[in-house]
């Protein structure tokens, strides 16, 4: 018998970790499954060191699932970690599902015959190693755009955050020039309200005719 275990990450500590705990709880409960263990943390997806990953692969037993949002939770590594990632993985067989993989959705029961068991890993390995270099090439553009923008506000005498906190600004800047209600912005972005704010404000410095 295999387990169901969640995993919920954020990059930040000022993310909300469980965000989208309840639609991992909702896929689950529609398939009549249960989901046995959550594994939350507030760490980098381009690093291999994240504790409850790490603490996930060490308690799963042969053939769990793994259940994720999005395949970027997972992995947002370059070639060589994420080939090792997908090495311990291997090593446990555990089952990756994730919400944004449809194709991965089979995996979850566990009750597929032997042949379609292993077309449906086939394809999802393909697909896995795919979206995973797709959330890598994501997240080297995004830290591109981020260092440019920081560059940007250095100059203009508005940038004075901590280094760390220097993609979720972007992000946040990018979704309010973007139009993004405070609202939207909060819940695309993951950040508090007090960061929206701050970041508007820093806009309508810089910009007085931004909204």
């Amino acid at each position: 018998m295999s387990f169901i275990r969640a995993y919920l990450r954020a990059s930040t500590k000022e993310q909300d970790a469980t965000r989208a705990r309840q639609d991992l709880v909702r896929f689950a409960e529609e398939r009549g499954l249960r989901i046995a263990s959550y594994h939350i943390e507030n760490e980098s997806g381009a690093t291999l060191h994240r504790p409850e990953l790490q603490k996930l692969i060490a308690d799963a037993y042969e053939g769990d699932v793994i259940l994720l949002e999005q395949v970027d939770r997972l992995s947002r590594l370059n070639s060589d970690d994420w080939n090792k990632l997908r090495a311990d993985l291997k090593a446990k067989r555990l089952r990756i599902v994730a919400l944004d993989l449809p194709t991965s959705w089979t995996m979850a029961g566990g009750d597929a015959d032997a042949f379609t068991s292993r077309m449906f890993e086939a394809i999802n390995d393909m697909l896995l190693d795919m979206l995973a270099a797709i959330a890598r090439k994501d997240y080297e553009d995004r830290r591109r755009r981020s260092a440019q923008g920081i560059e940007r506000a250095k100059l203009a005498g508005l940038y004075k955050g901590r280094s760390e906190d220097a993609e979720l600004l972007f992000r946040v800047e990018e979704a309010l020039r973007a139009g993004l209600s405070w609202g939207k912005t909060i819940k695309t972005v993951g950040c508090s309200r007090a960061t929206v704010a701050k970041v508007a404000q820093r806009v309508r410095t810089a910009d007085p005719t931004a909204n």
